[in-house]
């Protein structure tokens, strides 16, 4: 009895703080290396280029899932490009920006790219003089996932105006 005790008093302090680790969402490892569902795009207004820049960030371990539902198991985001490019097909079907009439803007593809964790899409738009808001769709994952949650940052003039997609909401507009 006295060894089982001894055994008792050493382990229970050591499964007492696993058991809240798993309680509190800090599990190590792949367990809690992703438990959001959530995108970042930018739209940054770049003066040099005569564009509007827009990047989309995704994590490879949503990107992945993503698109193996999507297109099935044969898809591989990290190790493939035309599974990349798939993808990034798919984002640009489910991001649009349209200005304040409800004209869309043509949005032309540059790329993408892994860098880090992340799968990074890379588009823009010719930047019109005139432009006094967007009319933004963006809907990536959303289709998938009830609770993907999408944020839009749009930067011009050192300002940062944020959008956040999510539930039902389909477009948004902002006037700058």
């Amino acid at each position: 009895m006295i060894k089982a005790s001894r055994w008792l008093r050493g382990t229970l302090p050591l499964l007492v703080v696993m058991m809240s680790t798993l309680m509190i969402g800090l599990i190590p490892g792949e367990l809690a290396a992703h438990q959001k569902k959530e995108a970042i795009t930018r739209i940054i207004f770049n003066q040099r280029t005569s564009n509007i820049e827009i990047i989309h960030r995704f994590a490879i371990h949503d990107a992945e899932h993503a698109s193996k539902k999507l297109f099935g198991t044969s898809f591989d985001i990290l190790g493939n490009t035309f599974s990349q490019k798939h993808f990034a097909d798919y984002v640009a079907k489910n991001f649009s920006l349209k200005n304040l009439s409800g004209d869309p803007l043509t949005i032309s593809e540059v790329g993408f790219e892994i860098a880090g964790q992340y799968l990074w899409i890379y588009q823009e738009t010719p930047l019109q003089a005139d432009i006094k808001g967007f009319i933004i769709k963006n809907n990536a994952l959303r289709d998938i996932w009830s609770d993907q949650v999408n944020l839009v940052n749009i930067e011009r003039n050192k300002t940062v105006r944020s959008l956040i997609f999510k539930s039902s909401l389909d477009e948004q507009q902002l006037t700058f």
